[in-house]
This record gives structure tokens, sequence and C-alpha cells, in this order.
């Protein structure tokens, strides 16, 4: 039995001209529990502008127009739904021309359709991660609107990198964090560097974070980098 997957989509719009096709991609997605409602571009546009869709699947071409168009005034209007963009134009032009206009992935024909439903889980997981507002392991919670972080009922000052290096770690509770990791996702560094910069701000973070007495939440993990120990 298919699990059905943990999001909170609703619908699903698909604009896919092929009969076959478009009925191969419902089928795969309806058996693991989303709504998909096949759309013109125009319909599909008029459902995203109004809220009415948690992501489109479109198809380039449809009946001879580029729906790149479309989503090209989409994203100048502000409107953020996720987009895969499928198509049989597979060079690396068109998929960077189908990235520049506005498409979040972009999956080439032919492909599985056990792909395509990976592409789109892992599309509406990263959707459910930017609305989440609040991050909590075990007594310490982050407020991610507020920015303020609380360990058990003290509140705890943090400088806006400590913030940002707590961020990461609270997404990414009880898995191994290279220090390669936290450079390019915290600092944006995308590059080698050598510096202890990380070891510096997880020592100042440790002290503010942790409860006197208890173990640290933050541990390292020999030869890996560290680890928010989600059952501390």
């Amino acid at each position: 039995m298919t699990n059905k997957p943990e999001t909170r989509a609703q619908t699903i719009v698909l604009v896919e001209d092929e009969q076959d096709m478009a009925n191969e991609i419902k089928g795969e997605l309806e058996g693991r529990g989303y709504l998909v409602r096949r759309a013109s571009i125009a319909e599909a546009a008029d459902a995203a502008r109004a809220g009415d869709a948690a992501m489109m699947i479109m198809d380039r071409i449809v009946f001879g127009e580029d729906s790149l168009v479309t989503l090209e005034v989409l994203r100048n209007e502000g409107v953020k739904v996720p987009v895969l963009v499928i198509s049989a134009l597979a060079s690396v032009d068109e998929k960077v021309k189908g990235l520049k206009a506005g498409g979040d992935d972009y999956l080439t024909k032919p492909f599985a359709f056990v792909e395509l439903a990976a592409r789109v889980e892992s599309m509406l997981r990263r959707l459910d991660d930017l609305r989440t507002t609040k991050l909590r392991v075990g007594d310490l919670e982050m407020d991610l609107i507020e920015k303020t972080v609380y360990r058990g009922d003290a509140k705890v000052d943090l400088l806006p990198r400590e913030f940002r290096l707590l961020e990461y770690f609270l997404r990414h509770p009880g898995r191994v964090v290279t220090r390669a990791m936290l450079l390019q996702d915290v600092w944006q560094y995308h590059f080698s560097l050598e510096t202890n910069v990380v070891d510096v701000h997880i020592s100042n973070l440790r002290k503010k974070i942790d409860t006197k007495g208890t173990p640290s939440l933050i541990v390292n993990i020999r030869g890996a980098g560290f680890m928010l120990n989600a059952n501390a």
C-alpha cells in the first residue's frame, strides 16, 4: 500500500495536452493521495493567482503555446506557487530557460512516473518547511516570525548568525551536519575555506543554549561534524 505523503497539499494543477500522459500523471499522483486537476495554461494561471493550487505541473509546449511565457508573467506578478516544468526539450539551454522563467524544477520526457511523484513530494515538503513558523526540539523552541528562542521558560538572546546556525540544526535534528554544509548553507561560502569560524560560533551557541549540569544539545561527531541531539 502506498502511504499518503506528509503534506498539506490539496490540489495539484496539471497543464498537459497529451491525454495518455495526463492520465498517467493523474493516476500516479492521485494514488498517493493528491487531488489533480487538469487545466489549460490560462486556467492554471487563474488558479495560481487565486491561491487554489498547492503546486502546478506545466508541460512546456501545450497546443503549440510555450507555457513559460505565462509562468514568467506569474512570477513578475509575485505569484510564488511551486511549478514543476515537464518537457521533451531536454538540452541544458532549455532546462536553464525553464528555471530562469520561474520553474522550481524541470523534468525531461520521457520520465518514470515514480520519479515525477518523488519530485512533487520533495517540492511540497520544501513548501511545508517554508510555512513552518516554529521549530522545536525538546524544551528548545525557535519562533521564526518573532525571531525568538526559548530554552524552557528562559529566553535565549542570539546574534543573527547564531540564530541562523541554530535554525539549521533545528531543521536537521539527529542528523550529522558537516562544517562544509554549515559554511555553504549558513555562511554562503560556496568554495573551500580553511577556517575555524564554525567551531567558534558553535562554542558560543552552546554557552547560550545549554543548561548547566545537562549534556550539550549540539554534540561533536568525531571525524564528521556536529549533531543536534534530539534526545538530550
